[in-house]
């Protein structure tokens, strides 16, 4: 179960994130993203109340982040202690813009 909380305003997009970003909700993520992603200068993910973050939501966000690179910036905040070992084994804590 994944509850995604959208906020476009102009050229920014805030996206918070409750519960599990794995391979059942990870589509549903990704067409969220899809559906905002073209034009925006900056995407902020609150990531305060993500519990767990699969091989399958890892992927949206390194595609995310890769649009971004071209366009604009990426950033993740609120990052708890369980999703930020996740990204650093993983190596994303090094591609991925987290403050």
């Amino acid at each position: 179960m994944l509850d995604i909380k959208k906020e476009v305003n102009g050229s920014e997009a805030t996206f918070a994130l409750e519960g599990r970003l794995d391979t059942i909700t990870s589509p549903d993520f990704e067409n969220e993203l899809k559906g905002v992603i073209d034009g925006l200068t900056s995407i902020t993910m609150d990531l305060a109340k993500l519990e767990y973050i699969s091989s399958a939501g890892l992927r949206v966000l390194l595609g995310a982040q890769k649009v971004m690179n071209k366009q604009g910036s990426m950033k993740l905040i609120n990052v708890n202690d369980t999703i930020m070992e996740i990204f650093e084994v993983t190596g994303f804590a090094d591609i991925l813009t987290i403050g």
